[in-house]
């Protein structure tokens, strides 16, 4: 249900008054739109790999609805809660100016909704135009409680390449013949890692090289000559994946909602969280061609899903242009067998860096170069003595005896599980969080060599890192070999930043400061930082609120691989958060 609001004015405001708004009106919204949304999130039978699952939903839908905007519109979204667990959602790489208590992640921006609850987001989303997406950010419920949203550019606005015929959202999923539920609370009873997912989706949907999977097989359509766009979101909870379609070349437009520089590429890497934009061309034989993904998989001796999942990139004659997306029944059902892709090995890390090397804005763009606030946070895994009431069973981390955790910087994050962050640094409330959060390590060590076991065990807290409002920031994301190295793809909440280097080995500010690209580099909201290695960003602190800091890999941020970023109010109210909404959720 969509509708565009006028203001109600009552007869006695003079008809001047009201063409001179009108006029206004016009001008400022251009068309801006406000679209109005219901989700219902309910437990819905969901059957994939020969069995039904009650799986969390919105609206019944796996995956979830495809929200539809231009830049410049706003968004409501009445969310109400009819499942058994606490739920929020966020609205992954929206920019939330000023709009923090839209954000989403529990106990950071707001408390979650109760069953039986009902929370309004509200937000308009400014100057980005690509493909961001949405998700549940409690426990690992956006397994299957995720969706797209598309924003296109402002009516009458071109793209900035030629415009494609169609356009097909590609949702990369990770499903569990389980409830992920069950599995996130058994790995927090035993400390160990989770249960590994038993199949990834395109679509919803694994494909056919999985159990009673063919016949419900993604389809995608194209024509021979035609140009369509392939929005890829990797919404999958804890693997970074590889993407590629057999036969055909994509090129990449656009990733996280900004645009970039087009290059070609034969295959995609995606870490949980980001979303590129590619540009396919109907221009070989027609027949059908496997779209796959797997894992690219970088930590060592880990267990994973090593599965690949599929659909099919269906040539149409143009006389019958059903742009249906299942297989048709019947008669036809003797096609011939899809062409496979190659995909890189599971753990091709070239693949990877000459992928994420490739990355540049598509022209020159405003950088900060000089910088107030200098950051750098160590990433990584950690472990946890067994705690003396513990029995072994509860200690199956990765050495007898002890129990995963992850930290930054040495501070293995909790959340709060009475209020939020933002209320309670929006209200002053005391003793719900610190702002002690380390601005770099509390000890330096070698950060990917051979790490000494002293430093294994983080601290726990519950601490945020102040940011004036409009410094100029930056923030050495570095790896850490404890554990195992791994790539991590860190998201930052209420923002985009540029990625201006990344690297192997330890960050040294002497000679990788010259590598820095301050002429084009990407924007993003998430960075892959990679294995054993650092990813530089910079951004300004120009949204005043409290913006989680993450590993997008929901088994590292149940572990504590976050922070949080306390960006403080500037002057005057359009440097401020806005009040809170007043049906906020209670604690």
């Amino acid at each position: 249900m969509e509708s565009v609001k006028f203001i109600n004015m009552n007869a006695k405001h003079s008809s001047i008054f009201l063409l001179a708004l009108i006029f206004v009106l016009i001008l400022a919204s251009a068309n801006a739109k406000i679209h109005e949304h219901e989700f219902v999130v309910e437990a819905t039978p969901v059957k994939r790999l020969c069995k039904t699952h009650n799986s969390i939903t919105v609206n019944g839908q796996y995956p979830g609805p495809t929200l539809e905007i231009n830049n410049g519109d706003t968004l409501v979204v009445k969310v109400t809660n009819k499942a058994r667990y606490n739920v929020t959602i966020h609205w992954h790489g929206v920019r939330q100016m000023r709009t923090g208590w839209a954000d989403g992640p529990e106990f950071v921006t707001q408390c979650p909704i109760r069953p039986g609850g009902s929370y309004t987001y509200r937000f308009t989303v400014q100057g980005q135009e690509g493909t961001l997406w949405w998700h549940a950010h409690s426990s690992w419920l956006r397994a299957t409680v995720y969706g797209a949203l598309i924003i296109r550019p402002r009516e009458g606005e071109p793209y900035p390449f030629p415009k494609p015929k169609h356009e097909t959202p590609i949702l990369l999923g990770e499903w569990w013949d389980a409830n992920p539920i069950d599995v996130v609370r058994q790995a927090t009873r035993t400390g160990g890692a989770p249960n590994v997912s038993d199949a990834y989706t395109i679509n919803g949907q694994p494909g056919d090289l999985y159990k009673c999977s063919s016949k419900d097989t993604t389809i995608v359509p194209i024509h021979s000559g035609e140009t369509n766009l392939l929005r890829v979101i990797n919404a999958a909870l804890n693997q970074p994946l590889f993407f590629t379609v057999a036969n055909h070349k994509l090129t990449v437009v656009g990733a996280d909602a900004s645009y970039l520089k087009p290059f070609t590429t034969k295959v995609l890497m995606l870490g949980p969280g980001q979303t590129t934009d590619v540009l396919i061309t109907g221009d070989q034989p027609p027949s059908p061609y496997y779209m796959a993904a797997r894992a690219y998989q970088s930590a060592q001796n880990a267990a994973f899903d090593n599965t690949t999942t599929t659909a099919i990139l269906e040539y149409k004659s143009p006389h019958h242009s059903n742009h249906s997306h299942h297989h048709s029944k019947g008669a036809l059902k003797k096609k011939t067998k899809p062409i496979m892709p190659s995909l890189p090995a599971y753990n091709d890390t070239n693949t990877v860096t000459a992928f994420s090397k490739s990355f540049r804005s598509p022209r020159k763009v405003e950088v900060p170069d000089e910088i107030d606030q200098s950051l750098f946070f160590t990433v990584g895994l950690g472990i946890n003595k067994c705690p003396k009431n513990f029995g072994p069973k509860r200690c199956q981390g990765p050495i007898n005896g002890t129990r995963f955790t992850a930290s930054m910087n040495n501070v293995s994050f909790v959340l709060p599980n009475n209020v939020s962050i933002l209320q309670a640094h929006h209200l002053g409330i005391p003793g719900v969080f610190t702002t002690d959060f380390p601005g770099k390590p509390p000890v330096k060590f070698d950060y990917t060599g051979n790490v000494s076991r002293s430093l294994w065990q983080p601290v726990p807290g519950t601490k945020a890192h102040k940011l004036k409002f409009g410094s100029r920031v930056q923030i050495v994301l570095q790896d850490t070999s404890i554990v195992t190295p791994e790539n991590h793809p860190i998201h930052l909440h209420g923002y985009d930043f540029y990625i201006v280097a990344e690297g192997f080995g330890n960050f040294d500010a002497k000679k990788d400061t010259a590598k820095f690209n301050l002429v084009d580099p990407p924007l993003r909201n998430t960075v892959a930082v990679p294995v054993n290695g650092w990813a530089v960003i910079r951004f300004v602190a120009d949204n005043p609120g409290a913006w989680l800091l993450h590993c997008h890999l929901d088994v590292h941020i149940g572990w504590g691989l976050a922070t949080v970023l306390l960006v403080e109010n500037g002057v005057g109210k359009l440097q401020s958060i806005e009040p809170p909404p007043l049906d906020l959720p209670l604690c």
